[in-house]
């Protein structure tokens, strides 16, 4: 079993950036593909980027790429997205999930955190 926690959400106007953490329990991190997703209210959860499990790939949604980075350091069993350029748009409680396989589907995600809420304002 892999327990995650994400951290590093909070209040940024529009045009900053943040640093989130996703920081996991569990001997087999390094094995699992990681996401994050993000969910805004009223709305369904939706992807924003993944990397396989050793981190040499990445893929994003385009409505962020170029603007989210996805990292991670299997040595500290952690997966960071870094946001930048952020809108308003990008308000939503952001999650990361420890997947089966290195995809957009959040049905291939077995293990999720509790999420960090960032705001973003005009």
């Amino acid at each position: 079993q892999v327990q995650l926690v994400e951290s590093g959400g909070g209040l940024v106007q529009a045009g900053g950036s943040l640093r989130l953490s996703c920081a996991a329990s569990g001997r087999t991190f390094s094995s699992y593909p990681m996401g994050w997703f993000r969910q805004a209210p009223g709305k369904e959860r939706e992807f924003v980027g993944a990397i396989n499990w050793r981190g040499s790939r990445t893929v994003y949604a385009e409505a962020v790429k170029g603007r989210f980075t996805i990292s991670r350091d299997n040595r500290k069993n952690t997966v960071y997205l870094q946001v930048n350029s952020l809108k308003p748009e990008d308000t939503a409680v952001y999650y990361c999930a420890a997947g089966r396989a290195f995809t957009n589907n959040t049905l291939d995600y077995d293990y999720w955190g509790r999420g960090t809420q960032v705001t973003v304002s005009s």
